[in-house]
């Protein structure tokens, strides 16, 4: 019923932007109909900021096309954000490096799409995508944040004929707390092979196995995650760790205070350990344990899965999994447990997992998860 009367709103809206000889309107970010996902700061409604991967914002519109002007902090030349553009159900997939301080993307309902009037190439091929300029219809299109924090992006609004409500978020909630891996880091090499361009050019978040698994359980999903950072020893002369900087709206800035009553995840999984490597048993788990803690207190209802990593080599995962098993077992709560996954995966760049690897780690965590929260 409530499909039929959406249906039913969308050829209204339709037929309404026509007969109005469809008059393109700004809607600004604070606008009710949008929908938002992920750790972001609304201090500004109109500007809402956000750094960590995965953040999403859902535009459901009627018209031929919605141009969305989006601005990107460049903290220097080189460090623009990619976002991911999806059009209706994978009817355009396009991951865009952003170009400027402000850029504007223009989305058709055809599947269509360009950043700053400049035609993109999608990802997935769709029969029916067209250069039609006229054709009105009701259409969703998704933004996701597909890197991580190289600097914050900021959601301005839209140019379109009509926005509708974006359709409401699951109820079931998911977070996942890692690094590198759990960015989406070096898993999507269409259009720039490994080991060109920046470190960065390969991130896509939107296929990281925290998001593939959430959209596998119809969930929402949060991922606070920097590539590099480990629980008590964190690669690449970082200086922060993950129990550091949980707290942060800017995780890897380290700044700005999170307010944990927004969100509150029904299961929470962390991906930790492979930056820190083998460490002293009793430092490294009695760090753990204290993080599992903290959890517990901002997160007093949730389900708290403990993983090994999903690129760890033999002997790494051996330790591993001894030390979360002690963890576990040392924190007396009955809401924490842990999943062990099957093998090592490295197709993507620098070792890392690639989309296919991601599909295949989130295949095993979806059922895990599903069994444990009967979903």
């Amino acid at each position: 019923m409530k499909k039929y009367i959406s249906f039913l709103i969308g050829v209204l809206a339709c037929a309404l932007a026509i007969a109005q000889d469809s008059q393109e309107r700004w809607y600004s970010a604070d606008n009710k109909n949008f929908e938002y996902m992920g750790r972001i700061d609304f201090s500004n409604p109109g500007l809402p900021r956000f750094w960590n991967p995965g953040v999403v914002v859902r535009i459901h519109f009627v018209g031929k096309e919605c141009r969305i002007v989006v601005h990107d902090e460049v903290p220097n030349e080189k460090a623009h954000n990619y976002v991911l553009l999806q059009v209706g159900d994978n009817l355009g997939v396009y991951r865009v490096k952003l170009s400027g301080h402000s850029d504007t993307l223009t989305v058709r309902g055809s599947g269509r799409a360009w950043i700053n009037g400049v035609a993109l190439r999608s990802q997935v091929k769709a029969s029916n995508m067209d250069n039609g300029p006229n054709t009105y219809g009701d259409h969703l299109v998704t933004l996701c944040k597909a890197t991580e924090g190289i600097g914050w992006m900021e959601f301005e609004g839209v140019y379109t004929n009509i926005l509708l409500p974006a359709p409401m978020l699951p109820d079931r909630k998911i977070e996942c707390i890692g690094n590198s891996i759990t960015c989406g880091f070096g898993n999507d090499v269409y259009g720039i092979p490994c080991g060109k361009g920046e470190w960065f050019d390969q991130s896509n978040a939107w296929m990281s196995y925290g998001a593939v698994t959430a959209r596998a359980l119809k969930a929402q999903w949060h991922l606070t995650a920097v590539s590099g950072i480990g629980l008590i020893h964190s690669c690449c002369n970082m200086t922060i760790t993950m129990p550091q900087v949980f707290d942060r709206m800017d995780v890897l800035g380290n700044q700005g205070d999170w307010d944990f009553s927004n969100y509150q995840p029904d299961v929470v999984t962390v991906c930790l350990g492979q930056n820190d490597g083998i460490q002293d048993s009793v430092t490294f788990c009695g760090a753990y344990l204290r993080f599992v803690g903290h959890l517990r207190q901002v997160y007093p209802a949730a389900r708290i899965v403990l993983l090994t990593s999903p690129m760890g080599n033999a002997e790494l995962t051996a330790v591993l999994e001894r030390f979360i098993t002690g963890v576990v077992s040392a924190s007396r709560d009955a809401r924490v447990s842990s999943f062990f996954f099957s093998k090592q995966w490295g197709h993507g760049c620098a070792g890392h997992p690639d989309i296919g690897d991601d599909l295949e780690i989130a295949r095993e965590l979806t059922g895990y998860l599903r069994g444990l929260m009967g979903w």
